[in-house]
């Protein structure tokens, strides 16, 4: 039987640290840096490993910064 497993990459130049896909992420997969980008805007990161590749993030963005990737794994 296969798992599907998700990651995500964040364009945290383009991030505008509007916050709509923390609240959109099921699993906390998502937090605000403490950091600010070049255009001094806090940004969005990844900060665990329990994404599932769900995409409520990506499709959430206004700005389209968030990538998501899926993958199978299979499970014995």
């Amino acid at each position: 039987m296969a798992k599907v497993i998700g990651d995500i990459a964040i364009d945290i130049e383009k991030c505008k640290g509007c916050e709509v896909c923390l609240a959109a992420c099921p699993f906390t997969v998502i937090a605000m840096s403490k950091e600010v980008n070049s255009k001094g805007y806090r940004f969005a990161m990844k900060v665990n490993n329990e994404c599932t590749g769900c995409t409520n993030c990506a499709l959430v963005c206004p700005d389209g910064v968030i990538t998501v990737y899926r993958a199978k794994v299979e499970t014995v």
